[in-house]
């Protein structure tokens, strides 16, 4: 692996190592290249806007990224596309993908917003953040303006609504339990296995030590060697070195639906100590602070500083803290799986199925205190749904092993850790295998605790997959009609 002080930060899209949390006020542009020829100047200039990893910003920033479908509108040679990973140029809607993400249902591709079989095609994402909405809206407008006069057509802007302490719509805590990766950080020394930097860059030895698969050009391709060489020894160029690929899905939250079913199931419980919001914590595995229940299991202690610090293996094997289907506990394991629970070799099974998370929330909040308690008093105060929810995004290497795998194995998975029709119960499906899986077991002693019938809460509304290129490689995809591109039709050629 590359030491971090060679990793070329200029090289390397902002996201990928911040998720510009000092620029709260964001949005996601979703567009359509109707005309590669006048669409190419624009998308270069574009590219000098981009914002890298060597800068920290504090007014503005733009990342891109690009579909399957963008590169095949830019006419990128299809040797070059084929080298794409198979889940990036297959998509998120294939009968395949829709059976192992749980995207049926009200959540089927069919009634996506964006994304789905009955929209139109999504070839560019422009992600735009700034400090607050007066900059934000002028960077659009700038933005607008361009795309509607150079061949381009804008799909949707989706908008994001930043919440107070890092808050989804639940009134949970999120953003916490990221990944380490020390080249990233190198002044924190605490944390002893930091995830490989091969699983969250293309170019890089993953957790197999060893490089994931990525688009390689031929010299011939590239003859003004815009494109850096293949690290592994190869005379090709690496057009994925510093990219990795992005994983957008636009998740909708039925906030009263939520914390409505869990102080019925209260009601419902067996034990005296049972109550709304303990029940949530059960199910996401973190109290509302963000306190994980590991480290609290009785009651929500805010005071813990350091919330992503602990092990499951050595202080809560059997789940009676947390149990082993809670969400936090599903997508990220940690110590407690196999091939040796508690061992080093179990958290390195984990991290190589870590994802980068960069999401917003987007809506208005259920309540503006964000409070649990104040929700469950006011169940009744909205007459008709309101659109909110996460739009999720996650970086990772390898869209198969990383995202894909936490969704189906983990998540979907019904019989996860020894279960038995209990999947995620914030994101898992709820049918699977012509059967509702629709339970949550709280281990407990003597007897277990099970809820029964839970609904979903969390609905897909648009989706796909998309690459976040090095600045190398935007400068090789955006560049005039030359190498790397298929040759253009000339009259009467019907290929």
């Amino acid at each position: 692996m590359a030491a971090s002080d060679a990793i070329e930060f200029d090289d390397i899209q902002g996201l990928v190592v911040r998720g510009y949390g000092s620029l709260p006020a964001a949005c996601y542009l979703l567009l359509q290249i109707t005309d590669p020829r006048k669409a190419l100047p624009w998308l270069r200039d574009l590219a000098g806007q981009i914002t890298y990893a060597n800068n920290r910003p504090d007014r503005q920033a733009i990342n891109v990224a690009v579909t399957y479908h963008g590169l095949a509108s830019l006419r990128i040679d299809q040797t070059i596309l084929e080298g794409f990973s198979d889940e990036f140029r297959s998509g998120m809607t294939t009968p395949h993908k829709r059976r192992i993400l749980g995207d049926d249902g009200d959540s089927a591709p069919e009634y996506w917003q964006w994304g789905g079989p009955a929209t139109p095609q999504v070839h560019l994402l422009l992600l735009c953040y700034a400090r607050d909405d007066h900059v934000l809206n002028a960077l659009y407008n700038e933005l607008q303006t361009g795309i509607a006069s150079h061949g381009l057509t804008q799909i949707a802007r989706l908008g994001t609504e930043p919440l107070p302490d890092f808050k989804e719509h639940f009134g949970f805590r999120d953003s916490i339990g990221q990944p380490y990766v020390a080249e990233f950080d190198r002044h924190d020394k605490r944390r002893p296995q930091p995830v490989p930097l091969g699983e969250i860059l293309l170019g890089y030895r993953n957790g197999y030590d060893r490089y994931t698969q990525r688009p390689l050009v031929d010299a011939s391709q590239d003859p003004d060697s815009q494109l850096a060489t293949d690290p592994e020894g190869s005379v090709q160029h690496d057009l994925g070195l510093n990219g990795t690929y992005l994983v957008f899905r636009q998740l909708a939250q039925d906030v009263p639906g939520f914390w409505r079913t869990l102080k019925h199931q209260a009601e419902e419980a067996d034990h005296e100590s049972a109550d709304a919001v303990r029940l949530a914590a059960k199910l996401v595995g973190r109290w509302p602070s963000g306190t994980a229940l590991v480290q609290a299991p009785d009651q929500d202690d805010p005071t813990v500083s350091d919330k992503d610090e602990f092990q499951y293996h050595a202080t809560d094997a059997e789940g009676l803290k947390c149990p082993l289907g809670a969400h936090i506990r599903r997508t990220h394991p940690r110590d407690s799986l196999a091939p040796e629970p508690g061992s080093k070799k179990s958290i390195a099974f984990s991290n190589r199925h870590r994802l980068l998370r960069r999401g917003r929330v987007y809506g208005k909040p259920f309540d503006d205190s964000l409070d649990p308690a104040i929700f469950l008093e006011n169940l009744d105060r909205e007459d008709a749904p309101v659109d909110r929810g996460l739009h999720f995004i996650c970086l990772g290497a390898n869209v198969g092993r990383q995202f894909e795998f936490v969704q189906h194995t983990w998540a979907n998975n019904p019989n996860f850790n020894g279960l038995y029709r209990d999947p995620d119960p914030i994101i898992g499906n709820r049918h699977a295998h012509g059967l509702p899986q629709d339970r949550f077991t709280i281990q407990r002693r003597p007897a277990r605790c099970q809820l029964q019938g839970l609904p979903s809460f969390v609905q897909t509304r648009g989706g796909g997959y998309f690459f976040l290129p090095s600045r190398r490689a935007l400068a090789f995809l955006f560049s005039a009609p030359a190498a790397g591109r298929k040759p253009r039709k000339t009259p009467g050629d019907t290929s």
